[in-house]
């Protein structure tokens, strides 16, 4: 009965692992109640590594090779079970295999808007995306912190735990650079790669090894976006009395080409010009040193704006030099030589 039992024993004589395409990180060998033959093979491939586990504890690690299991090549499983030299009799041991290769296009973003200390802005909240790669690099760490004894454990298991390590060491990161939000958004490369190195050591705690991370997009909420839009815009405005001369001068031929042509939107340009001189000048009035208030500097400037070429004669002019150009007595560049000395005669 004896000789019958050792005959159904089963014995491995030969360990290897071929990787499918489901994202696989650790992958437990079924060993059930099998024992491994002494001077069996063990195959580990390019893009892996091999683990044996004694009783819970990480014995020897495999780089990838072919491999004789004798005394020799497993040092460490030989002192844990105090083997002598002559061992030669089955044994058993769990092995565990590791995927190595770099797992790609893994993406991280924020769920949620975070809040920061912009120098700007102020408080803000804003979201970023992008996307980073990784590789087990340490696959006894891994299998201590991470994997554990689990049959498998893919890649899917790992990105929530990545994703909140990602958003977190970006908050830290906005909070200690005090970079405004405008430079972080504008050198998203520079961003990305500082990103990179603080989560370096993240990555190294878990056995893994960061390969790239890359910031796609950092923005604000629709209503923050707003605010800014709207700051541009007035800085890109700057002077308000040329800005004034710029919509006008952009307004006259395309008037010309409408019904009723220039004398139609005269009274509206010359009311607009006069708000726009109007704001200029008192904006420029109460940033001069000593100014005095406005309504004492009303009847002194009165006279000059009296004296200066209204915008109604100036609408009324370009009209007809216009209607010259139509009829080809006037070149569109003496038009134009005309158009532009008037308008200066309105600043």
């Amino acid at each position: 009965m004896a000789l019958m039992d050792f005959i159904k024993k089963q014995f491995i004589d030969v360990i290897h692992w071929t990787e499918s395409d489901d994202g696989t990180l650790a992958y437990r060998y079924p060993m059930q109640d099998f024992e491994i033959q002494y001077g069996a093979q063990l195959t580990v491939r390019d893009s892996q590594m091999a683990v044996f586990v004694n009783e819970g504890k990480v014995a020897d690690v495999f780089a990838p090779g072919l491999y004789k299991l004798t005394t020799q090549t497993l040092p460490v499983l030989t002192n844990l079970q105090n083997w002598d030299k002559l061992f030669e009799s089955p044994f058993k041991s769990e092995v565990y295999f590791f995927s190595t290769r770099l797992q790609l296009d893994r993406k991280w973003g924020t769920p949620n808007p975070i809040t920061i200390r912009d120098k700007e802005f102020g408080m803000v909240r804003m979201r970023a995306f992008g996307i980073y790669s990784y590789k087990v690099a340490d696959p006894g760490k891994f299998y201590k912190e991470v994997s554990g004894t689990r049959e498998e454990y893919r890649v899917d298991d790992l990105d929530g735990q990545l994703r909140n390590l990602v958003v977190a060491t970006m908050s830290d990161l906005f909070g200690e650079s005090g970079v405004p939000f405008i430079d972080m958004a504008a050198n998203q490369v520079e961003f990305g790669r500082a990103m990179q190195e603080k989560l370096l050591p993240v990555f190294a705690r878990y056995g893994l090894e960061l390969d790239a991370f890359a910031v796609q997009n950092v923005s604000l909420p629709e209503e923050l976006q707003k605010v800014l839009d709207t700051r541009i815009g007035m800085n890109i405005i700057g002077d308000m009395g040329r800005y004034t001369q710029y919509q006008t001068a952009n307004a006259i031929p395309l008037a010309a080409q409408n019904e009723g042509g220039l004398a139609g939107i005269g009274a509206g340009v010359g009311a607009g010009l006069a708000v726009g001189q109007t704001m200029a000048q008192s904006m420029t009035q109460a940033l001069q040193p000593g100014a005095a208030p406005a309504a004492a500097a009303a009847p002194a400037a009165a006279p000059a704006a009296a004296a200066a070429i209204s915008a109604d004669e100036v609408v009324a002019t370009l009209e007809k030099l216009h209607a010259l150009v139509g009829k080809g007595i006037l070149t569109q560049a003496e038009f134009d030589a005309k158009k532009a000395e008037l308008l200066g005669k309105l600043s």
